[in-house]
Order: C-alpha cells, then structure tokens, then sequence
C-alpha cells in the first residue's frame, strides 16, 4: 500500500508514506492514500495521537515529478488540500518523525504537524520555484507563520536545502542525532500526548488553530488561482524535464 496505517501501541497511530524506491514521492495513489488515512482516522476515537513518517530513510520527496497527469487530475487541488491538510482541520496531534529528505510536498505534509523531530542529517527546503512550481501544499501560506518572514521567504523563493541542524535553527522543529532517534523522540511525544485527556488536548488544537485556519481558508481560492497561472506558463513542464535529466531548467523570460 503506497500509504498505511500502523498502531503500534493503544492510542497512537502511525501513519507511514510507503514509497521508499523514489524516497517516499508522492504520486496519485500517495496522495489518495493520505487523504483516506486522516478522514478514517479521525473516526476512530482510540487514537489520540498520530506519529507521520517515510518509509525507509526518506521522510518524503514531494510530489512525483515523473507521475504523469498528476497535475491534469480534475481534483488536483482537493486532493491536495484532503493529503497535506492544507486548509482541513484535522483534530488529533500529529507528529512528524523526519529523516533524510523532507522537500516540497513533503515539507508542506510536515508543516500540517503539531510537532516535528528532526534527523541531523534530514534535507529540508521547498525547492518548487526551481522546478516552475508554486509551493501549493501550504507552504506559500504556512511558512511564515511559522518561522518568520525572513527565514520562510529565502526558503520559498531559493529553493535552497538545509540540513536539520539548520532547520531546527529556524524553528522548523527540535533536533534528533538520526532518524532512528526523530522516531523515538516523535513516539515519546505521541504517548505524552495520548495520556492526557483527549477533550482538552483537542480542543487545545482546535484554540491554537482557530484563527489561523480561517485564514487559510479565505486565501486558497486566491491561492488557486496563481497556481492555475503557474500552470499555464508551461514552465512547470521545463521543469520537470530537467529535473527527470538532471540538469538545470532554461525558462524563457
């Protein structure tokens, strides 16, 4: 299954994005999948807490460039918002256990999380402008909530990688020396979470998020609508060629 549901302990669920060969990369059936593990999740009232991780050495690579029609998909947008809870509210604490790459769709599935752990030697950034993409999945929105202006823009518009010292600099989430060790620490929190009392820990979520949800959601229409401009220019096809070849992109002016 390109994504599965673990539940190694009562009260904490795992969720495991299962495409190790292409570092986790998320193509239709990926997305699709995480859609459907956090509306089943949801439902289930044991689980108080859920621990999000790759499988392999890869927390997630991002959209799967070489996934032809991904981006034709009439849903596309929908889908996208449902997997990475770009604007959807999702109740219980996620934790994101993070180790080697976390880029582009990847990062934005971590920026979703309450909490991340974050392997020393994790690659971290949002390199879609590079690529002829807008960072639909939240980021363009979320990050500077996050970690400031300054910081979320020389991400946003470089494209640049951080390792995860750099990242946890930048707030992005605390320091683990490997993945191993992001895993342990991020089912440490989880069982923390999940011994407290679910009423107050959710509504606790739902407080912190209340005002930055709406936000979001009134901004994705707008949001939707450079996408659809991105999409257009047909750079986004340059972009995926080159980075298929392995080589730098020539867009036109």
């Amino acid at each position: 299954m390109p994504v599965r549901v673990e539940r190694p302990e009562p009260r904490v669920a795992v969720v495991v994005v299962d495409n190790p060969t292409r570092r986790n990369a998320l193509g239709e059936p990926e997305f699709r999948g995480l859609a459907a593990a956090w509306a089943a999740l949801e439902r289930e009232p044991a689980v108080r807490a859920v621990v999000v991780r790759g499988e392999g050495e890869a927390f997630c690579a991002g959209a799967d460039l070489s996934a032809a029609g991904l981006a034709s998909l009439p849903d596309i947008d929908e889908l996208i918002d449902a997997a990475l809870l770009k604007t959807r509210f999702f109740p219980k604490p996620l934790v994101a256990a993070i180790g080697g790459a976390c880029v582009a769709g990847g990062l934005e599935l971590a920026l979703s999380c309450d909490l991340r752990v974050i392997a020393a030697g994790a690659r971290i950034g949002l390199p879609e402008v590079r690529w002829g993409i807008l960072p639909s999945g939240g980021a363009a929105m979320k990050l500077a909530d996050q970690i400031g202006q300054a910081d979320a823009m020389r991400l946003l518009l470089t494209g640049e990688l951080v390792d995860g010292a750099e990242a946890a600099r930048l707030g992005l989430g605390t320091l683990a020396p490997d993945g191993a060790a992001a895993l342990d620490e991020a089912m440490r929190l989880a069982r923390a979470i999940a011994a407290a009392s679910p009423v107050a820990v959710q509504a606790t979520k739902r407080a912190a998020a209340e005002a930055r949800q709406r936000a979001y959601a009134d901004r994705e229409p707008a949001e939707r609508a450079l996408v659809a401009r991105v999409r257009a220019s047909g750079h986004a096809a340059i972009g995926a060629r080159a980075f298929l070849e392995r080589r730098v992109p020539d867009y036109p002016d």
